[in-house]
């Protein structure tokens, strides 16, 4: 049985130039995602996005950060981001056993918050099918693959649910708004929670949930707003009442980090008290019980998270790579996996870099 000593918890593909020319229907084609060539390099053209969208930094793991660009030739990108063969060797080299693949974020909130149902659906099945028929097929005691959901109506989320259950390394789904076609959770969404339940697997959030149109990368400045939308959407999750029909769903935002962890249970539990008598709150469980039941967090790099891990829940937490985006270490992980865990029990520190991700998507199951 493969050991795992390391398992980044959200990685992502660079999806091929043709995939959904190739898997759409015919008709739908020169509506659906292509590449074209600009001179500053390429870019995806994506229906309801005015601007070509750009994909350098998406695809600039291992480089010196002088050359890290915002656009490029496709050609030029790592191959590993496209091909299953190339990917394996790659984490090879970065000491990476497993890894829990993600889409490009911009691409699937394009195609997410098209409006048109055919066109919608047509492009999420596309992207499925190549994620696991093409790509974590080739090694599925490596790759978790997440399905991606559409979100215009519960009857089209609970058919892709079941079309993909049961497929080489379907581990996880994601999520960009809720089933029902908005950002609110209803009781409606409950058959595609319940079908997560039974087969085992988690629903996934990658950084935050959205009906907009995504931008194309102009200017890089720093990020440290990830984290916004996360805490919202747990309060969100656990006033609809989904968290108490669920009580075993387990749910990872991905990329949100986790230093905010501690402040945000412990100020919602101090409203709650607060609030309850004048509000008639009635759950079963204060807020933070709730959130330590159900949710999980990974991070690239967080010092705050790592010294506030038992105030977090060390089987909270998830280490990850973002390879092959620009926040990648790749190929040294190890390097800055070694000083930021410095004085970390050796049993926490397994659980964050593999266990808590090996039990979450089923990793030697």
């Amino acid at each position: 049985m493969r050991e795992y000593r390391l398992i980044s918890a959200d990685s992502h593909v660079n999806e091929p130039p043709d995939l959904w020319q190739t898997r759409v229907p015919a008709k739908l084609r020169a509506r659906a995602p292509r590449v074209e060539r600009f001179p500053e390099g390429d870019a995806w053209i994506l229906e309801g996005v005015a601007d070509p969208v750009n994909f350098g930094w998406n695809a600039c793991a291992g480089l010196e950060p002088a050359t890290m660009k915002g656009w490029a030739r496709y050609e030029d990108l790592r191959a590993g981001g496209h091909d299953p063969k190339a990917r394996l060797a790659e984490m090879d080299r970065d000491r990476v056993d497993a890894e829990v693949l993600y889409p490009t974020p911009r691409l699937s909130q394009a195609i997410l918050a098209n409006t048109d149902v055919e066109l919608h659906v047509a492009c999420v099945r596309a992207y499925n099918d190549w994620l696991f028929d093409h790509y974590v097929a080739q090694a599925p005691d490596r790759f978790a693959g997440l399905a991606l959901l559409p979100n215009v109506g519960v009857d089209a989320a609970v058919a892709e649910l079941d079309r993909l259950l049961g497929r080489p390394a379907m581990r996880g789904v994601l999520i960009g708004a809720y089933p029902n076609g908005s950002l609110e959770p209803k009781p409606e969404d409950d058959r595609v929670w319940a079908r997560l339940v039974e087969a085992g697997i988690p629903l996934d959030i990658h950084v935050s949930m959205s009906l907009g149109m995504p931008s194309a990368h102009r200017s890089k400045l720093p990020g440290f707003g990830r984290f916004y939308d996360a805490p919202n959407r747990m309060v969100q999750m656990l006033f609809s009442g989904m968290l108490d029909r669920f009580p075993t769903l387990p749910i990872v935002f991905a990329e949100v980090d986790c230093g905010w962890v501690p402040y945000v249970k412990e100020q919602i539990d101090n409203n709650y008290l607060r609030l309850a008598p004048a509000m008639g709150y009635q759950h079963a469980l204060l807020p933070s019980e709730y959130f330590e039941r159900h949710f999980h967090f990974s991070f690239i790099s967080d010092a705050m998270g790592i010294d506030n891990r038992q105030r977090i829940g060390v089987e909270r937490m998830l280490w990850s790579s973002d390879y092959p985006h620009i926040s990648a270490d790749w190929p040294h992980s190890w390097r800055t996996i070694e000083a930021a865990f410095s004085g970390v029990p050796r049993v926490e520190r397994d659980l964050i870099l593999s266990g808590n991700a090996k039990r979450l998507y089923g990793f030697g199951r």
